[in-house]
């Protein structure tokens, strides 16, 4: 039997029905995948008859698009806030989202590696949002609609969604659960610790050839960027 998410800090008995069957299948799906997942261990564990799962959803096939349905509500709600809200600065606000996101992140490990429809979604909503931040704060750099935006925005996106992917590679070499509550923000801390090593490292003299080197290799081989810019990625 696995446990069913509590939806942030509402208790079982609070949740409906439906959600206490869809927050099961949540956590069914992500530990199981698609095809070890059955209707009737998902009513075990929200505590329901399979009639009723078959009720409100249907089939597996239902059950697995209201999951993902959540999950990216969910995903875009936290993301959506962060970015043109500020509210990723407020201490409740990351304590809340720390709190609510691993059963969704770990659904989205399992949709991300099964590679269900949905997982083309989830990460264009992450890269959009990658888009979204990197032209708000630095439009210079970043202009929106340009090539170099995009391809930052798609890099970025790959790079914090394969924390989560591989979260369990992640928990072995790190001690700990990685996507548990309690040790949500140690991906975070680490990757501010990672940013801030690199920043430093681009800027100096090795950083800077290293890219000069690389710019080099792409005049080489490629045509002139779609956005008519040049790629003289340091302005």
């Amino acid at each position: 039997m696995f446990i069913v998410s509590t939806s942030g800090d509402r208790s079982p008995e609070d949740l409906t029905a439906r959600a206490r069957i869809r927050d099961a299948a949540l956590a069914r799906f992500a530990a199981r995948g698609y095809s070890g997942t059955t209707l009737k261990g998902v009513a075990e564990d929200a505590g329901v008859s399979v009639g009723l799962v078959q009720h409100h959803f249907g089939t597996k096939d239902g059950l697995r698009r209201a999951c993902d349905d959540f999950a990216a509500q969910t995903l875009a709600s936290l993301d959506g806030l962060g970015v043109t809200g500020g509210e990723i600065t407020d201490a409740d606000f990351l304590a809340g989202m720390f709190r609510a996101s691993p059963p969704v992140l770990r659904y989205v490990a399992r949709t991300m590696v099964e590679g269900t429809p949905s997982a083309a979604s989830f990460f264009d909503s992450g890269a959009r949002v990658a888009e979204e931040f990197l032209s708000r704060t630095w439009p210079e750099r970043f202009p929106p609609g340009a090539d170099r935006t995009r391809d930052a925005a798609a890099v970025m996106a790959a790079m914090h969604q394969a924390t989560v992917v591989l979260h369990e590679h992640l928990s072995r070499r790190m001690g700990a659960d990685v996507l548990a509550a309690e040790n949500a923000a140690r991906i975070g801390l680490a990757m501010f610790d990672v940013y801030g090593a690199m920043a430093e490292f681009t800027a100096s003299e090795t950083g800077s050839a290293v890219r000069r080197a690389a710019e080099d290799y792409q005049h080489g081989t490629t045509h002139p960027r779609k956005d008519g810019t040049s790629d003289d990625r340091d302005g």
